[in-house]
């Protein structure tokens, strides 16, 4: 009788994921200082003069402070005024952003430094402990560390330690 309930707990989980069009989650470890050094190492660098912008290509791996993002290019847009400022950069090919115990992935992602928001597109997939979430769209608002999943999202609630 034991091994039917949790057949059928198991059957109705799978049947019937959590599904929605937009879902609010609180990003507790994506809470960032966007005001801190970005740091970028790559396999090759390419710099434009008449668009003024950069672009990092093979295992990219941009840090600041804690939060680390990954891709296999990432295209630097400078700020208009100068300086040298960053004010975005555009990651594609297999973006995985780390921000503490959370990690989301992405086909790409595009940081906006000055509004400090990431939104990353493309078969996105957040995980947050044991909980893993999937979408078309995930927005990312590093001041107050909230975020916001959109298009067709899913996830599976796990309801209990299966010892029953």
């Amino acid at each position: 009788m034991k091994l039917r309930v949790i057949i059928a707990t198991a059957l109705a989980l799978i049947a019937s994921p959590a599904v929605a069009q937009n879902t609010n989650i609180a990003f507790g470890g994506l809470k960032h200082d966007s005001s801190l050094p970005v740091e970028v190492a790559s396999d090759t660098l390419e710099v434009s003069q008449t668009d003024g912008s950069a672009e990092f290509r093979g295992n990219v791996l941009v840090s600041q402070g804690e939060m680390k993002l990954t891709a296999g290019t990432v295209r630097v847009i400078y700020a208009a005024e100068g300086g040298g400022r960053i004010s975005r950069m555009n990651a594609s090919g297999g973006v995985t952003l780390v921000n503490g115990a959370e990690a989301a992935e992405a086909r790409e992602a595009i940081y906006s430094i000055d509004d400090a928001t990431v939104v990353m597109t493309g078969d996105v997939i957040l995980t947050q402990g044991q909980t893993a979430l999937s979408s078309n769209k995930l927005s990312i608002d590093l001041n107050s560390g909230t975020g916001t999943m959109e298009g067709r999202v899913r996830t599976i609630f796990q309801t209990g330690s299966g010892d029953n």
